[in-house]
């Protein structure tokens, strides 16, 4: 009876110590698969946090696009402004942004003006223009202006100022002063801002290009500056000067701002682009060294 009962015990504590065993291996295998995860998850946040550190996670659109998309072109509405003429848009990607590119401007006013566009500060200017003379816009079209600040304004197939192509495009390189607010008054030292044989962009209102250009012709100095700089005569300097000597009647608002004698351009050409610095600007009629138009 004795052995029975002690028979009894000892099943019973096997079974006990089955069931300890059992539950220590489950505890085991619990805390192991625990220790799994948390290590995965602690991998996870420093890989994660590596990459938010070397701003893998960082949003620049200019960066994820620069080197797709060179310009912006902003179509315009023809039919609120009929002075707009349609010859499609410039190429928006793979645009040249160094070096420089002839442009000859040939007028009824003698021989022909040469400049540099500067395609480094100012390449989606260029590329408009050398797209616009592809497609003969400027051809037979009449410098309609003789500003105030000494300058011919030209490319407006309209004559109006209000004409242009039928998209715009933002200023690239406005020119920088001295002076601590645009209403201040330029120093009497200081170098013109517009020095004369300067090539810039005009429109109405400012910083929405298209066609239009002024050629200065003699120094403009001011605070407050609202022209593009997009290149330099590089010859034919003394044509610009002869026609802005010419005197100025009404334009039809009541402005004498148009040359008194028709200053036709009878062509525009752009060349190719031309790597490399420009050649210094020439202030006489012969040309500087530089690539022929094309």
């Amino acid at each position: 009876m004795a052995s029975s009962r002690d028979r009894q015990r000892k099943l019973a504590r096997a079974k006990l110590d089955r069931q300890l065993a059992r539950r220590a291996a489950s505890t085991r295998r619990r805390r192991q698969i625990q220790a799994g995860v948390g290590a995965a998850l602690i991998l996870v946040l420093v890989v994660a946090g590596s990459a938010w550190a070397l701003g893998a996670f960082d949003s620049d659109p200019k960066q994820n696009t620069a080197a797709e998309e060179t310009c912006l072109w902003t179509p315009q509405d023809a039919t609120a402004n009929t002075n707009l003429k349609d010859v499609g848009t410039p190429a928006t990607k793979d645009l040249p942004t160094d070096g420089t590119r002839a442009m000859t401007v040939t007028t009824n006013q003698g021989a022909p003006i040469t400049a540099e566009l500067n395609l480094t500060n100012s390449p989606c200017a260029a590329a408009s223009i050398a797209h616009l003379a592809s497609r003969s816009f400027y051809d037979n079209t009449k410098c309609h202006e003789i500003t105030a600040e000494g300058a011919l304004r030209c490319g407006d197939p309209s004559g109006t100022g209000l004409g242009g192509p039928t998209y715009s495009f933002y200023d690239e390189e406005l020119p920088t002063v001295p002076s601590a607010s645009p209403s201040a008054s330029p120093a009497p030292d200081q170098p013109p801002t517009y020095p004369k044989g300067t090539v810039a962009m005009v429109s109405n209102p400012p910083g929405s290009n298209g066609s239009q250009f002024l050629i200065f012709f003699k120094d403009f100095t001011t605070a407050d500056p609202k022209y593009p700089v997009i290149g330099r005569v590089t010859g034919g300097l003394d044509v610009v000067e002869k026609i802005g000597a010419l005197p100025t009647v009404d334009n039809g608002t009541g402005a004498k701002i148009k040359p008194s004698t028709d200053v036709t351009i009878q062509s525009l050409t752009v060349g190719e682009p031309v790597t490399g610095a420009a050649p210094a600007p020439s202030a006489s009629g012969t040309p500087a060294s530089s690539p022929s138009a094309g």
